[in-house]
Protein backbone atom coordinates (compact mmCIF):
# COMPACT_ATOMS: atom_id res chain seq x y z
CA UNK A 1 0.00 0.00 0.00
CA UNK A 2 0.81 3.48 -0.53
CA UNK A 3 -0.59 7.16 0.06
CA UNK A 4 -2.30 6.93 -3.42
CA UNK A 5 -3.85 3.62 -2.96
CA UNK A 6 -5.84 3.29 0.35
CA UNK A 7 -7.30 0.05 1.05
CA UNK A 8 -11.03 0.17 0.88
CA UNK A 9 -11.76 0.48 4.65
CA UNK A 10 -9.06 3.33 5.33
CA UNK A 11 -10.61 4.86 2.30
CA UNK A 12 -14.25 4.36 3.80
CA UNK A 13 -12.33 6.55 6.83
CA UNK A 14 -10.52 9.29 4.89
CA UNK A 15 -14.01 10.13 3.46
CA UNK A 16 -14.92 11.51 7.04
CA UNK A 17 -12.55 13.81 7.04
CA UNK A 18 -13.11 17.47 5.82
CA UNK A 19 -11.23 20.32 4.40
CA UNK A 20 -9.70 22.37 6.32
CA UNK A 21 -10.02 19.64 9.51
CA UNK A 22 -7.01 19.14 12.29
CA UNK A 23 -6.86 15.36 11.99
CA UNK A 24 -5.37 12.83 14.68
CA UNK A 25 -5.06 9.47 13.51
CA UNK A 26 -4.44 7.10 16.20
CA UNK A 27 -2.30 4.10 15.90
CA UNK A 28 -1.17 5.59 12.55
CA UNK A 29 1.16 2.54 11.14
CA UNK A 30 3.31 3.95 8.46
CA UNK A 31 1.20 7.32 8.22
CA UNK A 32 -0.58 5.86 4.98
CA UNK A 33 -4.10 7.48 5.81
CA UNK A 34 -2.59 10.98 6.94
CA UNK A 35 -0.54 10.97 3.90
CA UNK A 36 -2.92 10.21 1.55
CA UNK A 37 -5.77 12.72 2.91
CA UNK A 38 -3.30 15.61 2.89
CA UNK A 39 -1.64 14.50 -0.50
CA UNK A 40 -5.10 15.40 -1.72
CA UNK A 41 -6.41 17.80 0.52
CA UNK A 42 -3.43 20.29 1.60
CA UNK A 43 -6.04 22.33 3.52
CA UNK A 44 -6.17 19.59 6.18
CA UNK A 45 -2.98 19.23 8.67
CA UNK A 46 -2.28 15.92 10.66
CA UNK A 47 -0.78 14.53 13.26
CA UNK A 48 0.39 10.92 13.08
CA UNK A 49 0.64 9.35 16.27
CA UNK A 50 1.83 6.37 17.18
CA UNK A 51 2.89 4.36 20.80
CA UNK A 52 5.81 1.89 19.13
CA UNK A 53 9.06 3.06 18.37
CA UNK A 54 8.99 0.83 14.90
CA UNK A 55 6.29 2.39 13.40
CA UNK A 56 6.85 5.75 14.20
CA UNK A 57 10.39 5.84 12.26
CA UNK A 58 8.08 4.44 9.58
CA UNK A 59 5.57 7.01 9.50
CA UNK A 60 8.18 9.62 10.03
CA UNK A 61 10.18 8.33 7.15
CA UNK A 62 7.47 8.27 5.01
CA UNK A 63 5.96 11.78 5.63
CA UNK A 64 9.82 13.16 4.69
CA UNK A 65 9.82 10.75 1.56
CA UNK A 66 6.48 13.25 0.38
CA UNK A 67 7.57 16.29 1.77
CA UNK A 68 4.77 16.65 4.05
CA UNK A 69 6.58 17.23 7.52
CA UNK A 70 5.11 20.93 7.43
CA UNK A 71 1.46 19.48 7.14
CA UNK A 72 1.79 16.02 9.41
CA UNK A 73 3.68 15.95 12.71
CA UNK A 74 4.39 12.61 13.39
CA UNK A 75 4.33 11.66 17.74
CA UNK A 76 5.31 8.74 19.54
CA UNK A 77 3.23 9.27 22.56
CA UNK A 78 0.30 6.53 23.80
CA UNK A 79 -3.02 6.77 22.18
CA UNK A 80 -4.39 10.39 22.80
CA UNK A 81 -1.66 11.64 25.16
CA UNK A 82 0.28 12.97 21.57
CA UNK A 83 -2.10 15.53 21.62
CA UNK A 84 -2.04 19.21 23.28
CA UNK A 85 -4.96 22.35 23.38
CA UNK A 86 -2.43 23.63 21.15
CA UNK A 87 -3.12 21.38 18.45
CA UNK A 88 -7.20 22.20 18.19
CA UNK A 89 -7.81 18.79 16.74
CA UNK A 90 -11.54 18.62 14.71
CA UNK A 91 -11.66 15.04 14.31
CA UNK A 92 -9.71 11.71 15.27
CA UNK A 93 -9.08 8.75 13.56
CA UNK A 94 -8.70 5.33 15.27
CA UNK A 95 -8.83 2.26 12.67
CA UNK A 96 -7.87 -1.31 13.04
CA UNK A 97 -7.86 -1.90 16.68
CA UNK A 98 -10.27 -3.94 18.93
CA UNK A 99 -13.06 -1.97 19.91
CA UNK A 100 -12.13 -2.15 23.93
CA UNK A 101 -8.53 -1.34 22.82
CA UNK A 102 -10.35 2.04 21.05
CA UNK A 103 -12.85 2.62 23.96
CA UNK A 104 -9.99 1.99 25.97
CA UNK A 105 -8.03 5.18 24.33
CA UNK A 106 -10.51 7.13 24.13
CA UNK A 107 -11.48 6.21 28.16
CA UNK A 108 -7.82 7.17 28.87
CA UNK A 109 -7.99 10.58 26.87
CA UNK A 110 -11.31 11.73 28.49
CA UNK A 111 -9.76 11.22 31.72
CA UNK A 112 -6.58 13.16 31.34
CA UNK A 113 -8.35 15.93 29.27
CA UNK A 114 -6.91 15.10 26.09
CA UNK A 115 -10.43 14.00 24.46
CA UNK A 116 -12.27 17.81 24.52
CA UNK A 117 -15.46 16.59 23.33
CA UNK A 118 -15.82 18.92 20.35
CA UNK A 119 -13.39 16.20 18.24
CA UNK A 120 -15.74 14.05 15.63
CA UNK A 121 -14.08 10.11 16.07
CA UNK A 122 -14.00 8.14 13.44
CA UNK A 123 -13.77 5.14 14.20
CA UNK A 124 -12.94 1.71 13.11
CA UNK A 125 -13.25 -1.48 15.20
CA UNK A 126 -12.30 -4.91 13.37
CA UNK A 127 -13.55 -6.64 16.24
CA UNK A 128 -15.93 -5.62 20.05
CA UNK A 129 -18.09 -3.38 18.10
CA UNK A 130 -20.60 -3.44 21.33
CA UNK A 131 -17.67 -2.36 23.66
CA UNK A 132 -16.82 0.75 21.81
CA UNK A 133 -20.79 1.43 20.91
CA UNK A 134 -21.52 1.25 24.61
CA UNK A 135 -18.49 3.40 25.65
CA UNK A 136 -19.53 6.02 23.16
CA UNK A 137 -23.27 6.00 24.61
CA UNK A 138 -22.32 5.98 28.03
CA UNK A 139 -20.12 9.10 27.65
CA UNK A 140 -22.84 11.09 25.67
CA UNK A 141 -21.89 11.11 21.87
CA UNK A 142 -24.49 9.91 19.44
CA UNK A 143 -23.37 7.78 16.59
CA UNK A 144 -24.42 9.79 13.65
CA UNK A 145 -23.17 7.15 10.72
CA UNK A 146 -22.12 3.67 10.39
CA UNK A 147 -20.74 1.63 7.84
CA UNK A 148 -19.72 -1.78 6.85
CA UNK A 149 -17.02 -3.10 4.49
CA UNK A 150 -15.64 -6.28 3.52
CA UNK A 151 -12.14 -6.51 2.10
CA UNK A 152 -10.66 -9.47 1.60
CA UNK A 153 -12.72 -11.88 3.19
CA UNK A 154 -12.64 -9.36 6.25
CA UNK A 155 -15.50 -7.20 7.37
CA UNK A 156 -15.28 -4.15 9.18
CA UNK A 157 -17.35 -1.98 10.52
CA UNK A 158 -16.54 2.15 11.19
CA UNK A 159 -18.51 4.46 12.92
CA UNK A 160 -18.78 8.50 13.07
CA UNK A 161 -19.98 9.81 16.29
CA UNK A 162 -19.91 13.57 18.09
CA UNK A 163 -20.86 14.70 21.55
CA UNK A 164 -24.28 16.23 22.38
CA UNK A 165 -23.68 17.03 26.14
CA UNK A 166 -27.55 18.46 26.03
CA UNK A 167 -29.15 15.39 24.92
CA UNK A 168 -28.88 11.77 26.54
CA UNK A 169 -28.33 9.73 24.14
CA UNK A 170 -29.89 5.87 24.46
CA UNK A 171 -29.39 2.63 23.20
CA UNK A 172 -30.88 -0.74 23.39
CA UNK A 173 -29.47 -4.19 23.13
CA UNK A 174 -30.26 -4.52 19.50
CA UNK A 175 -28.72 -1.03 18.80
CA UNK A 176 -25.13 -2.16 20.65
CA UNK A 177 -24.61 -5.38 18.96
CA UNK A 178 -26.18 -4.75 15.42
CA UNK A 179 -25.25 -0.99 15.16
CA UNK A 180 -27.55 1.63 15.02
CA UNK A 181 -28.32 2.20 10.80
CA UNK A 182 -26.70 -1.39 9.63
CA UNK A 183 -29.46 -3.30 11.56
CA UNK A 184 -31.83 -1.31 9.48
CA UNK A 185 -29.47 -1.02 5.77
CA UNK A 186 -29.30 -4.89 6.08
CA UNK A 187 -26.34 -4.68 3.63
CA UNK A 188 -24.48 -7.74 1.54
CA UNK A 189 -21.48 -7.38 3.94
CA UNK A 190 -23.43 -6.91 7.41
CA UNK A 191 -26.04 -10.14 6.30
CA UNK A 192 -22.71 -12.01 5.83
CA UNK A 193 -21.11 -11.37 8.96
CA UNK A 194 -23.76 -12.09 10.91
CA UNK A 195 -24.87 -15.34 8.74
CA UNK A 196 -21.36 -16.20 9.78
CA UNK A 197 -22.05 -15.86 13.59
CA UNK A 198 -25.35 -17.44 13.37
CA UNK A 199 -24.03 -20.63 11.75
CA UNK A 200 -20.37 -20.48 14.35
CA UNK A 201 -23.45 -20.12 17.08
CA UNK A 202 -25.74 -22.99 15.92
CA UNK A 203 -22.77 -25.26 15.81
CA UNK A 204 -21.55 -24.81 19.47
CA UNK A 205 -24.96 -24.95 20.20
CA UNK A 206 -25.73 -28.46 18.47
CA UNK A 207 -22.21 -29.27 20.42
CA UNK A 208 -23.36 -28.61 23.85
CA UNK A 209 -26.96 -30.42 23.48
CA UNK A 210 -24.43 -33.99 22.90
CA UNK A 211 -22.26 -33.14 25.58
CA UNK A 212 -22.31 -35.75 28.92
CA UNK A 213 -22.39 -32.88 30.98
CA UNK A 214 -24.66 -30.36 32.23
CA UNK A 215 -24.63 -27.65 29.80
CA UNK A 216 -28.50 -26.52 30.20
CA UNK A 217 -26.98 -22.49 31.15
CA UNK A 218 -24.52 -22.72 28.12
CA UNK A 219 -27.37 -23.92 25.75
CA UNK A 220 -30.21 -21.40 27.18
CA UNK A 221 -27.19 -18.37 26.69
CA UNK A 222 -26.68 -19.95 22.39
CA UNK A 223 -30.19 -20.28 22.02
CA UNK A 224 -30.82 -16.28 23.27
CA UNK A 225 -28.14 -15.39 20.85
CA UNK A 226 -29.27 -17.50 18.08
CA UNK A 227 -33.00 -15.96 18.19
CA UNK A 228 -31.28 -12.63 18.99
CA UNK A 229 -29.63 -12.78 15.02
CA UNK A 230 -32.48 -14.65 13.63
CA UNK A 231 -34.65 -12.10 14.71
CA UNK A 232 -32.25 -9.14 13.15
CA UNK A 233 -31.68 -11.07 10.04
CA UNK A 234 -35.85 -11.77 9.27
Amino acid sequence: MDESQLSLRLSSAAAYVEPGDRLADIGSDHAYLPCAIVSKDPTVFAIAGEVVDGPFQAAKNQVQRLGLTDQISVRLGDGLEVLSSKDEVSVITICGMGGSLIASILDNGFNKGHLTGAERLVLQPNVGERTLREWLVNHQYSVISEEIIEENDKIYELMVAKKVPSKKITATETDLTFGFYLKDEQSAAFKKKWQRELEKNQYILNSLTKSSTDQQAKIKQFQAEIQKIEEVLK
